[in-house]
């Protein structure tokens, strides 16, 4: 009897603290959400310069070919959705510190002091190689993807031969074409939406700055004791294909940005299968320091 009169006693004991939890989880929701509508709204008063920063691979391409750097408005209402878009995307890079630490402040007050120590460098390694994918795909893959598409041009017209596809190879004159030749060609000339740019531009950064995450999982998962270095070095070969799976999936259907992606990570790849190595002596370390690694699991 005893015992069901003090269990709706325990069941309000076990409640108060989800409820606390729940209403910690709901402020640093809202401090997020006002964090990155602020930052949100500074971008949108300085969306063209972003929008120009962002278009500079494109335009560098272009140029080399002596074209015009021009992307064209499909709809009457894109040129605001890109606006929006824009300011989106710059909003969550800006307020991504204060989100990050607002879900540290969350779940540090449930970890030990060991934990915190441990988790800490993760954290805060993981937005670093996320900015590091993001500018690698930036400066380095959307430059040659963008170059390798605009190869596939062609310019009509004599004059329009000689001033753009002789610029960059990029469908040059057959030998012996004559000028009527020429003029009956049909041109095929880039003539990009904003949007459709935005979206490619932004799928790459995207998929790069996670594909760099590889590592920070991998690490921490070896911490844990999930992988090990053994089995990461057994498994290669069922890395590669998936990396090689990934890189169709994530980028674009040309062979160089899939081929930069698919050595990038594997390069990641190898990179973590030594950083659990490292880790994964250092955990057996202390465990048999501590009295609590048993020598069958190490056989």
């Amino acid at each position: 009897m005893s015992t069901k009169s003090t269990s709706p006693d325990q069941i309000e004991d076990s409640s108060a603290p989800l409820i606390e939890h729940l209403a910690e989880l709901r402020n640093r929701i809202i401090k997020s959400l006002l964090a990155f509508i602020v930052a949100m709204m500074l971008c949108f008063t300085v969306w063209s310069p972003i929008f120009n920063f962002l278009t500079n691979p494109l335009c560098e391409a272009l140029i080399a070919r002596g074209q015009e750097c021009n992307l064209i408005l499909i709809q009457l209402q894109e040129g605001f959705f890109v606006a929006i878009s824009i300011a989106m995307l710059g909003g969550f890079v800006l307020a991504f510190p204060i989100i990050a630490f607002q879900l540290w402040r969350f779940v540090a007050p449930g970890l030990y002091k060991s934990e915190k120590g441990a988790f800490l460098p993760f954290l805060l390694a993981s937005p670093f190689m996320f900015f590091l994918g993001a500018a690698f795909a930036f400066y380095v893959v959307t430059p040659m993807a963008y170059t390798f598409f605009l190869n596939f041009q062609q310019f009509g017209g004599g004059e329009a031969v000689d001033a753009a596809s002789t610029a960059a190879g990029a469908a040059a004159p057959v030998e012996g074409e004559t000028a009527i030749d020429a003029l009956q060609r049909a041109g095929i000339a880039f003539q990009g939406s904003v949007n459709e740019y935005l979206r490619l531009t932004t799928k790459f950064i995207i998929a790069f700055g996670l594909c760099f995450q590889l590592p920070v999982l991998l690490t921490l998962m070896g911490k844990a004791g999930l992988v090990s270095a053994k089995g990461l070095r057994a498994g290669r070969k069922w890395a590669v294909v998936g990396i090689l799976v990934l890189a169709a999936v994530v980028t674009p259907p040309d062979v160089v940005s899939q081929i930069v992606l698919f050595v990038a990570v594997y390069g990641l790849y190898e990179v973590s299968v030594i950083l659990v190595g490292r880790v994964e002596k250092k955990r057996i370390a202390q465990l048999k320091a501590d009295g609590l690694w048993d020598e069958d699991d190490e056989l």
